[in-house]
């Protein structure tokens, strides 16, 4: 099954938080991230088969598989709001934050007695637990019931207590913020709520590394359509962030994509107001399952996102066999559950004459140039071998 809503709310003027996510801040955010000793740009591929096949002019996908060895985007986001957070948290300025910051000597029995804390479904979690590891210090990490054993190991390889709790990703982000206030632990949330936004507004800010290597490979080429999948909305709002601030009345078709049982962000826009989803979500995109949305994000996309799409497991099914399968006769990408879901929802858009309204709506056709975000690879290598060898 899937849904579309038109953002009927949507405007063209620049905001507050969308100045956030100017040009500045993205080469910024890329010059800290280059930093690293492991650094290099993740690939944007293009997908000529795919897009022969359904009929557009391009469509290219940006693999971030690769991504520090991680198999996922999210570390961008972590790495970058615990070192400017800790920049100001020992009093130290510069236009320049390096992540060599942290072997100073002088600093590192300071370091070793912080605490990060955050809930994860996964990819989060993974990327807190490994700035940890990097800069020294103890990490503890919740996690919702249901969570798979390969998705918890790999964040207890990077030395974090990690907790699987009886409850939801929103019971784990609540259980988090307690503990943080109880013991003195530095909360790194990638959702906001009133009193919490500085964090996560420098979480959004270090996804910036993804678009501004996309756009520099790019060069004067831009999309007619972006599709993003959304958990709490943090990826999706520095992407039409960055459209709005950097390329203003020539920003793509903007669409925002979600689990059907986990669509938060849909239905917060469709009824105007931010809401908590109550029902029990069992999608296989657990990067996405998430109840509530972040408020900045929800703030931004309610603004400036297109379109929302809510959609179901089989979808994300096809995008992942497509990708890993080279159906086309692509190169072989290895995405994720809530990887390959944009991937999935243009293909059945397209191939599925059904969807034709649909696709007039959102302007899809042969001069369409399609720009997809592929966040994660086979982060549960199991479901991934699975679902690669099933037929749907």
């Amino acid at each position: 099954m899937i849904s579309l809503l038109k953002n009927k709310n949507i405007t063209n003027q620049q905001s507050e938080l969308t100045n956030y996510f100017d040009l500045e801040t993205a080469e910024k955010v890329l010059s800290f991230h280059s930093t690293f000793p492991a650094y290099k740009p993740t690939p944007l591929i293009e997908l000529k088969g795919l897009s022969d096949h359904l009929g557009v002019k391009n469509i290219w996908l940006k693999d971030e598989s690769h991504r520090f060895g991680l198999n996922a985007f999210k570390v961008l986001g972590a790495s970058y709001a615990v070192t400017n957070y800790l920049y100001e948290y020992f009093g130290i300025i510069s236009q320049s934050p390096s992540f060599s910051f942290f072997s100073d000597e002088k600093l590192k029995s300071k370091i070793e007695s912080l605490t990060l804390v955050t809930a994860t479904d996964g990819n989060h979690g993974r990327g807190v637990a490994w700035t940890a590891q990097q800069i020294g210090c103890k990490s503890v990490i919740y996690m919702p019931s249901g969570t798979t054993i390969s998705r918890f190991e790999n964040i207890k390889s990077h030395g974090a207590d990690v907790t699987i709790i009886d409850g939801s990703y929103d019971e784990a982000v609540k259980l988090a913020k307690e503990n943080s206030e109880k013991y003195g632990w530095l909360l790194i949330q990638d959702s906001s709520w009133n009193g919490y936004e500085k964090i996560p507004l420098m979480i959004m800010q270090g996804y910036l590394t993804l678009i501004k290597e996309i756009f520099d490979v790019l060069n004067d080429e831009i999309p007619t359509h972006v599709f993003v999948q959304c958990g709490v909305g943090s990826l999706p709002a520095a992407v039409v962030g960055f459209l709005v601030n950097h390329l203003k009345e020539k920003r793509p078709i903007f669409i925002v994509v979600e689990p059907d049982d986990a669509a938060c962000m849909f239905e917060s826009v469709k009824l105007s107001s931010m809401i908590t989803l109550k029902n029990e979500m069992k999608t296989i995109m657990a990067g996405l399952a998430c109840g509530t949305p972040s408020k900045s994000a929800y703030d931004i996309l309610a603004a400036h996102a297109d379109f929302f799409v809510k959609c179901t497991d089989d979808v994300t099914i096809k995008g992942m066999q497509i990708l890993g399968r080279q159906e086309f006769g692509d190169p072989k990408i290895i995405s994720g559950e809530s990887g390959a879901v944009t991937t999935g929802l243009l293909y059945y858009f397209l191939h599925d004459q059904k969807f034709a309204p649909l696709c007039e709506e959102l302007k899809l056709n042969r001069a369409s140039k399609v720009l997809l975000i592929s966040t994660e690879g086979d982060t549960d290598p199991v479901m991934y071998r699975k679902i690669l060898t099933q037929i749907i």
